[in-house]
C-alpha cells in the first residue's frame, strides 16, 4: 500500500502515488467513498496528508457509456493498446449531441474497440481533439486515462503536429504567411465564431501550395486548435473555403468546372497529417490521403495532387 510523500491535498497526493489517475477522476474517487487514508473512508477532495501515512484506492470497473455502439464504416490508420489514429469521413459527427444521438464516432468507435478500459471512469473512447462534421481527415482516440491525459498534454502545449489542406475561393498576394488573432463566439451568430478583442489566441500557419484561376490550394499548420480555426482564418483573410456553410461567401460564383461538383455543405477541408509523441515515448507521423471528392475538385480545376498528401 502506498504511503503518502509529502504534505498535500489528498486528491494531489493520489495523482502522485497513481500516476494513473487523473486529478479530476482522483476526487471522483473520493467523494464516492473509494478512499481509505490509514484504513479510514475519507470524502473531502481537499483533505489535508502527511508524509507516511497509508492511501488505499479501490478503483470500480468503468461504468458503460449511454452512448450505443453502432457498426458503422470506419477507417483506422492506426491501432494499438494505447491509441487509434482515426481518418474521419466528412460528414460524420464526432460526438452523440442533440440532433446527432447516433451514428457518430463514438458509436462506431464502441463498437470496434474491444480494449477499453475507461475514460474518467466511463467505458468510452477519449478523444483528444475534434474535427468539425464537415472536415475530414486524422483524428487520434485515447484507451484509457493515461494515454489521454499523455495526448492531451501535448495539443494544449500546441506540440502536436497538424497539418490541414483546404481548396479556397481567392489568391493570397503572396506565397505563406501566418495569421494570429483572438477567437471568440461571434457577437451576433452563437454558431460562428469570429477575431475580435476578446478572445483565445489562434495561430495558424499556411502556405499557398497552388493557385488556379480564382481558386488556391492552401497548406495550413496549426500553432493552436481552437474551434473552427483554419474556417474563420482563411475566411477573414478572403479566401473562404469552397463548401463551407458557415463562413462561405454566397454571393461568390463558383467556377464552372466546380459546380454541381461541390457539395455546400461540406467544406473542402481535410487533416492530411497528424504528428505527436506516442505514450511509450516515440514520435509517430500519420498521414492520410486526400478523400474522393477533394481529389475530383482538384482534377477539374487541373490541380494536381499535392505528393505529400
Amino acid at each position: 500500500m502506498p504511503k503518502v510523500l509529502q504534505e498535500d491535498r489528498l486528491d494531489r497526493a493520489i495523482v502522485v502515488l497513481f500516476p494513473d489517475v487523473s486529478r479530476s477522476r482522483a476526487a471522483a474517487l473520493i467523494r464516492e467513498g473509494a478512499v481509505r487514508v490509514n484504513g479510514k473512508v475519507v470524502e473531502k477532495p481537499a483533505e489535508s496528508v502527511v508524509p507516511g501515512q497509508d492511501v488505499e484506492v479501490t478503483m470500480p470497473d468503468a461504468a458503460p457509456d449511454t452512448a450505443i455502439a453502432q457498426e458503422l464504416p470506419l477507417r483506422i490508420v492506426y491501432e494499438d493498446s494505447d491509441l487509434l489514429v482515426i481518418d474521419k469521413d466528412a460528414g460524420m459527427v464526432v460526438h452523440p449531441a442533440p440532433g446527432h444521438a447516433d451514428g457518430t464516432l463514438v458509436n462506431a468507435l464502441l463498437h470496434h474497440v474491444d480494449d477499453l478500459s475507461g475514460i474518467g471512469g466511463v467505458l468510452r473512447p477519449g478523444i483528444v481533439h475534434r474535427l468539425d462534421r464537415g472536415t475530414s481527415g486524422l483524428l487520434v482516440v485515447a484507451k484509457h486515462d493515461k494515454a489521454h491525459r499523455w495526448l492531451a498534454e501535448q495539443f494544449a502545449e500546441h506540440t502536436a503536429g497538424r497539418r490541414y489542406l483546404a481548396l479556397c475561393l481567392g489568391s493570397p498576394k503572396e506565397n505563406q504567411g501566418t495569421v494570429r488573432s483572438l477567437l471568440a463566439r461571434h457577437p451576433t451568430d452563437r454558431l460562428r465564431f469570429a477575431s475580435g478583442e476578446r478572445g483565445k489566441t489562434a495561430v495558424t500557419h499556411w502556405t499557398c501550395v497552388s493557385r488556379a484561376g480564382t481558386v488556391s490550394l492552401i497548406e495550413c499548420r496549426l500553432e493552436t486548435g481552437r474551434t473552427h480555426q483554419v474556417r474563420v482564418h482563411l475566411s477573414e483573410q478572403g479566401w473562404p473555403i469552397i463548401g463551407d456553410p458557415l463562413y462561405g461567401r454566397r454571393s461568390t460564383k463558383l467556377p464552372a468546372t466546380l459546380r454541381g461538383l461541390v457539395d455546400p455543405e461540406r467544406p473542402l477541408l481535410h487533416a492530411w497529417q497528424l504528428r505527436l509523441v506516442h505514450p511509450d515515448g516515440s514520435e509517430r507521423l500519420f498521414t492520410a490521403p486526400l478523400p474522393a471528392d477533394f481529389v475530383a475538385a482538384l482534377a477539374a480545376l487541373e490541380v494536381p495532387v499535392p505528393e505529400f498528401a
